[in-house]
């Protein structure tokens, strides 16, 4: 059997038919996920806040704190894809790791968090590359006044230009995609040893002022120093933990997807996390006076290559910075996309499945692709109004995709013996023992640790334009999203639905060991206010008798 003929029955048993092409090879799976992260742009997006809240020590110890405690994440994340690998991602497997009757609401809840999540994480990502261009064009001309104005025009320009690479086939996604990965990280390996090749001896900080209490700099205006220490891990979490899901999204167009997903995201954790501390280490080695930072172009990463490179220099590297951030975008439009086309499919969206279909001329979702276009320019455009309301929508996604992340691991371990939930692993398993365990709570206790952290205002007193919305706009995503379901929603929403509108033939041994025995489904018919809804049941008869389990859109053992 072909790997993509098991791809394709693996899916029928999750209850869903093939509509994409599954052009996304292992090279650009893994290019993918590398990509979303975007290593060097978003450490230089990030860069100021732990060095200008907690200090130098702050942006070393925080990168490889917070890198070894998101591995745990995207271990517990890579698990669940596996055993899940549909563009769903997390949220359809959140709403099959619960019993039946509460599908729906966590299935909706969860949904909104991780679509809203991802569209402003797009959004501000989009918005931060914007700026990354003005920076630059700031060193070139320091007079030029960069209004308002002329970053949301770009920002604009910017996203219609994603929208329009994310509109073709999938084949050319699938292309360009294996080229980011070596520009994500040879831009930031070329930086690393340009910058140590170009630095004098004698003017790079000694170990203490990296490392030690002499690089503990609280700039805060009032919080203690341990508090202003911990804000240096918004930067890690921002970049390592940036959508952990989104190689899911794309799985159903990816070869081996319950091999390639996981491995990819396990893969891009572990490479990021270590190479991303390596160039915050060597960032503050060669960074100069912190009294001058962030200088005129607001952004000390750039500055710091500036002042050791020469400006001709740092501008030329500058380009491939902006480049793994435009990648990023990319990957985060197309990721966000397959998001609102799979929710649209579940009747999660009030269109009717208008958003859930898929282009004939290119197998890609163009409706749900230009709907988070047009989504994600939304906030960019509330920065000509206000620029603190902007900045409270940016603020949403950090806690909202990082809630929607936890969520589904720990359904998995509450209902873990719950007989209506049966949670089949895939390839990539950590097992049920300690190792599993282990990672699950340590992953789960990180992430609530971390929401606080991103609750906190930077500095202090707290004013109007400086405080800490995010945790505000996420309650608020909850509780407005729970008011919508409860009053129309739950008539067109019943979680996670099966698209397969013929009766399936058995799969003949679709993910399964050599021993197991071979599933049926049967589909039944579940009359409800807005039609019929198709639930699959699977039945596995074992060794020791007949072991029914149903699982509404979902598979189950």
């Amino acid at each position: 059997m072909s790997s993509i003929a098991e791809d394709e029955q693996n899916l029928e048993a999750l209850g869903y038919k093939q509509s994409f092409k599954r052009e996304f090879s292992n090279l650009a799976t893994i290019s993918f996920a590398f990509s979303i992260m975007g290593l060097c742009s978003s450490v230089a997006t990030t860069f100021n806040t732990p060095l200008l809240l907690g200090g130098p020590a702050s942006v070393t110890w925080c990168w490889i704190i917070g890198s070894c405690m998101c591995f745990t994440l995207g271990s517990s994340i890579a698990e669940i894809v596996s055993a899940f690998p549909t563009c769903g991602g997390l949220y359809t497997a959140s709403a099959q790791l619960c019993p039946k009757s509460h599908r729906a609401v966590v299935g909706w809840i969860v949904g909104w968090l991780n679509i809203l999540g991802q569209v402003a994480g797009l959004s501000s990502t989009e918005f931060g590359l914007a700026n990354m261009i003005w920076a630059a064009v700031s060193i070139t001309n320091p007079n030029m006044t960069i209004t308002p104005g002329k970053t949301v025009g770009l920002f604009t320009a910017l996203l219609f230009v994603h929208g329009a690479l994310n509109s073709l086939a999938t084949r050319h996604l699938a292309l360009f995609t294996r080229f980011f990965v070596f520009i994500n990280l040879g831009a930031t390996v070329v930086i690393v040893i340009v910058l140590l090749a170009m630095t004098k001896r004698e003017d790079m900080h000694p170990a203490g002022y990296v490392f030690g209490s002499e690089g503990i700099v609280n700039q805060t205006g009032g919080w203690p120093n341990g508090i202003a220490f911990l804000f240096g891990l918004l930067s890690v979490q921002w970049t390592v933990r940036r959508d952990y899901d989104a190689t899911a999204h794309i799985s159903e167009e990816v070869r081996r997807a319950a091999y390639a997903a996981p491995a990819a995201i396990f893969i891009a954790v572990i490479g990021t996390g270590i190479l991303g501390w390596i160039l915050n280490i060597v960032l503050v080695l060669c960074s100069g006076p912190l009294e001058n930072l962030p200088g005129p172009s607001d952004s000390a990463f750039l500055e710091i290559m500036a002042l050791r490179m020469g400006k001709p220099v740092a501008l030329f590297l500058w380009v491939f910075v902006c480049l793994t951030a435009f990648f990023v975008c990319q990957t985060a439009l197309q990721a966000c996309s397959r998001t609102v086309y799979a929710f649209s499919r579940d009747h999660g969206l009030p269109d009717n499945g208008y958003f859930g279909h898929v282009a004939k001329q290119t197998h890609t979702p163009l409706r749900a692709i230009w709907l988070t276009t047009i989504l994600s320019i939304l906030p960019g455009l509330l920065d000509l109004a206000s620029p603190v309301a902007a900045d409270a929508i940016f603020a949403l996604t950090a806690m909202a995709l990082d809630l929607s992340y936890i969520i589904p691991i720990f359904l998995r371990r509450l209902y873990a013996n719950h007989p209506e939930v049966h949670f089949r692993p895939g390839p990539f398993y950590m097992g049920s023992g300690f190792l599993g365990w282990a990672a699950n709570v340590m992953c789960i206790s990180w992430t609530l640790f971390v929401c606080v952290i991103f609750s906190l205002p930077n500095v202090l007193p707290v004013t109007k334009t400086n405080m800490n919305y995010a945790s505000v706009i996420t309650a608020g995503v909850v509780i407005l999203s729970g008011a919508w379901y409860i009053a129309s929603a739950h008539r067109h929403y019943h979680g996670p639905t099966s698209n397969i509108s013929h009766d399936p033939k058995p799969i003949s041994g679709a993910g399964l060991g050599p021993d197991d025995d071979i599933p049926n489904f049967e589909r039944d018919e579940d009359d409800s206010k807005s039609g019929h809804v198709q639930t699959y049941s699977r039945e596995l008869d074992t060794k020791d008798g007949d072991l029914g389990a149903r699982a509404s859109g979902g598979r189950s053992v």
